[in-house]
């Protein structure tokens, strides 16, 4: 045992680490202490720190490595030990510096999104779990170092010395990803899923199915309460009655459809959109004026902020439709299950709608998608503009798109010139447009046709800021002019803001109107641009606005 703690000790004592890498983490380090889009608490600031530091040591023993391959001038070994040491005591200062002020470059996020002033910031409880991650992650650094130092002396005896280390290196890389991705990563998902499925089994105590017959999950409704699921369960129930919505217009309101069918519903795809049609016939969901076929996150989330206030502007003359595809957040989902959602998106999609174009357009009702961060994807991803070309249904409204969105991407990249990332104009806004919550959806100069596609996004979301070519390259969403909502502090460093973007899209967190959390008053603006219901004055969708305002 002692003799593992020496080795231990000498691993990571000052005289064995790299000099070059010391300097170049502790300037990565000092960068991750900068804001980015969202708050981060202590502990994700901690392991973006740690995750810095360790790229900045791995990039600064590579420069080192190559410099000596190269045979190029290097100080004599005195010369260098001091150096070494005057490295650290820089290094060191840089760090108390740019700790001292992470409380302060936090603020700034706070200050811009209406927060209380950062608490909790701690330095040294920063600095230590940015020490933990560096020390794991130089401790697997080095397991590889020998394991590939160990194939490559065995292949060394039948093949040439530089072909051995080759294959060593390969054969290394090979089997660290088979362990990491193939056993860790995958077990750790299977577990995931087992888990959030049991949690979606679960009958909520203080849910209990309706006794009203057209709804979902009564008695006499296709889908069982059972399989709705429990994010199912909330989606039927909780929502307004048309009572409610009554009792704040001061005139006659119904009480909205909602539709949704669980994944335990039915075994495939195709199963479960034909039993979300029978559902939605059977409830007169075709009998409303307005119907929105709504993609869910991950987990079969559907945003309240979303469909509450568009029911109260279509007076309850509306009906919703959902289907599951998974019980995993969108993160993992997206990881893991992302064509699975594509498949369940389009079936839906492609039964409700070959059902909703055979019917008279006068009868009718007006069709619009709706999707939210791994939602908006697959709503997108659900059907095929040639097939809809013909009878194109009404419009769109994606909130919160992921950056992997193809159509947000090409679309952004192809923007009119002098409109910003973060906020495009495209084609004179004839028909996408785009909004936050500082402009609408009526700037454009174009006029909006038929079939409208709309993106409210704010330019705080890190799930649709993010980018990994932030690695090597600042995004121009970054460039002036800036969003009001991002911190004017924020700088791009290489390597640095990737790890800090991917951070903020992991786990950071705003107050609505702000990162990924989209304020209800914004989807009254939104939908009333969208899908222009009757009878609102500006005075009305205001009381509206505060109505929701109040709730949350």
């Amino acid at each position: 045992m002692e003799n593992s703690v020496k080795r231990l000790g000498k691993v990571f004592s000052l005289h064995r680490l790299s000099g070059t890498g010391l300097v170049l983490a502790t300037l990565f380090f000092a960068f991750s202490l900068t804001p980015s889009l969202v708050p981060r608490p202590m502990a994700a600031q901690g392991v973006v720190s740690g995750l810095s530091f360790a790229a900045g040591y791995a990039l600064g023993v590579v420069g080192h490595t190559l410099w000596r391959y190269l045979h190029l001038p290097e100080p004599n070994p005195t010369l260098e030990r001091y150096l070494k040491w005057l490295a650290t005591l820089i290094c060191l200062g840089i760090s108390i510096l740019f700790l001292w002020r992470a409380a302060a470059w936090q603020d700034s996020i706070h200050q811009l999104m209406g927060m209380e002033p950062a608490k909790g910031t701690r330095p040294l409880s920063i600095a230590l779990i940015a020490l933990g991650v560096f020390l794991f992650l130089r401790i697997i650094g080095l397991l590889f170092k020998r394991t590939y130092r160990l194939l490559s002396r065995k292949l060394a005896h039948i093949l040439p010395r530089r072909t051995a280390y080759v294959l060593g290196t390969v054969t290394a890389v090979a089997l660290f990803w088979m362990i990491i991705e193939g056993v860790i990563f995958s077990s750790a998902l299977q577990v995931a899923d087992r888990s959030y499925q049991e949690i979606d089994e679960l009958i909520q105590d203080d849910l209990v199915a309706p006794n009203d017959p057209m709804k979902p999950g009564s008695a006499d409704s296709l889908i069982s309460w059972e399989a709705l699921g429990s994010r199912g369960r909330r989606f039927v129930t909780q929502g307004p009655t048309g009572a409610d919505i009554s009792a704040f217009l001061g005139e006659q309101a119904q009480d909205p459809v909602r539709v949704y069918v669980g994944l335990n519903a039915a075994e495939t795809p195709t199963e479960r959109a034909q039993l979300a049609l029978e559902e939605l016939i059977r409830v007169g969901g075709f009998e409303r004026s307005v119907l929105v076929l709504a993609t869910p996150t991950g987990r079969g989330w559907v945003d309240p902020s979303f469909q509450h206030p568009v029911e109260y502007l279509h007076r309850g003359d509306i009906a919703t439709v959902a289907a599951q595809y998974s019980y995993l957040p969108s993160h993992l989902s997206l990881i893991s299950e992302a064509e699975y959602g594509v498949e369940n998106a389009r079936a839906l999609f492609t039964t409700i709608y070959d059902y909703w174009s055979a019917m008279p357009q006068d009868e009718r009702p007006k069709l619009y998608l709706f999707g939210l961060s791994l939602g908006a994807l697959n709503s997108d991803l659900s059907f095929d503009l040639y097939d809809i070309i013909n009878d194109p249904f009404h419009g769109a409204l994606w909130s919160g798109p992921p950056f992997r969105s193809d159509t947000w991407r090409n679309v952004t990249a192809n923007r009119d010139p002098g409109s910003p990332a973060w906020l495009p104009t495209f084609r004179n806004g004839d028909v996408v447009r785009f909004m936050n919550q500082y402009q609408g959806l009526n700037e454009a100069t174009g006029e909006w046709g038929d079939f409208r596609i709309a993106y409210l996004q704010y330019a705080s979301d890190p799930i649709t800021f993010f980018e990994p070519d932030a690695f090597w390259r600042e995004p121009e969403w970054m460039q002036a002019p800036r969003a009001p909502d991002v911190s004017p502090q924020l700088r791009w460093y290489p390597v640095v803001t990737m790890l800090q973007l991917l951070a903020d899209l992991a786990i950071g967190s705003a107050p609505p109107g702000y990162g990924h959390s989209i304020a209800a008053e914004h989807y009254i603006d939104a939908w009333v641009a969208l899908s222009e219901p009757p009878d609102w004055d500006e005075q009305s969708l205001q009381r509206l606005r505060e109505h929701f305002a109040q709730l949350h």
